[in-house]
């Protein structure tokens, strides 16, 4: 089939297809696909759907698909293997070949780097160590939510997917630059388990770490007298000191939000939800330790 193929997910996916339909020669798209993201509060999937639907391209909804039925496929957000497309383009949510994986964009954030960006590169057997068509980056400013993250993200996207069209209508693409081995990293795949916080770490860790798990991800975790709670904003405060510092407990209470001791500094909890979204502050008691 003539034509491309468009593998796409979540926030980034749908605005790459809004930026093709509205600014670029969207005729050539032979077929969209997408899946819906459990892990996403909102993951787009019905917007990509109804926008195809609006513009008359073809749209299936698959759990794991393999196959691209083009020469040609462009994958934002996937996660999965794709086969049998002869030229396959992703764009990876960092600066190749450091964080080759899963959820880049998020531990970048955590650990605060400075710049963040998008690569397009080749799909290969293994998965980001293609050769780079091109990158586009943007410089981060802390404090940064994932939401605003995302944003400028998207900036990338748009960027490398208006570079790259041309080629892709055509066929004509440039061979693409090798990585270096010797600079890649890698970024593991995230489970509940690494939404709980870590309080041993210190408190602008700890801000970082809220702030890349919030919307439109379900939010950073932790556990108060065995129930789970979400954490969607903290700020960090001025340490003091403490002859028996003990990560996690409740030091102060400052305008009904309850100041927590880290490893280092402490950091106060501004915005505290149950796992069903109820607001879980004012704490019911002072004395509290979090898990």
């Amino acid at each position: 089939m003539p034509g491309i193929t468009l593998f796409l997910m979540t926030e980034k996916g749908y605005r790459v297809l809004q930026h093709i339909v509205t600014h670029l020669d969207f005729s050539v798209v032979a077929l969209v696909v997408s899946t819906p993201d459990p892990h996403l509060v909102n993951d787009f999937f019905v917007d990509i759907k109804d926008l195809c639907a609006e513009f008359g391209i073809p749209f299936q909804s698959r759990a794991t698909p393999r196959t691209a039925p083009t020469a040609y496929a462009l994958a934002v957000s996937w996660r999965w293997l794709i086969t049998d497309a002869t030229t396959l383009i992703v764009l990876h949510d960092s600066l190749l070949p450091r964080y080759r994986g899963f959820a880049p964009l998020v531990n970048c954030l955590i650990n605060g780097e400075p710049t963040i960006g998008v690569t397009a590169l080749y799909g290969g057997t293994e998965y980001d160590e293609g050769p780079i068509l091109g990158q586009a980056a943007r410089s981060v400013h802390y404090p940064m939510r994932i939401a605003d993250a995302i944003q400028l993200a998207v900036e990338c996207y748009l960027e490398l997917v208006t570079q790259l069209w041309n080629g892709l209508r055509t066929g004509k693409l440039p061979p693409g630059q090798r990585q270096l081995e010797a600079d890649a990293t890698y970024s593991l795949w995230r489970d509940e388990q690494d939404y709980r916080i870590d309080w041993q770490t210190d408190s602008a860790a700890i801000s970082r770490f809220v702030d890349a798990l919030g919307w439109p991800y379900q939010g950073a975790s932790t556990l108060l007298n065995g129930q789970l709670l979400r954490v969607l904003a903290a700020t960090p405060e001025a340490d003091v000191h403490i002859e028996n510092r003990t990560p996690g407990k409740v030091i102060f209470v400052r305008d009904g939000q309850p100041v927590v001791v880290c490893g280092t500094g402490l950091i106060r909890l501004t915005a505290l939800r149950t796992h069903d979204g109820n607001d879980a502050m004012p704490l019911s008691q002072f004395r509290s330790r979090f898990e």
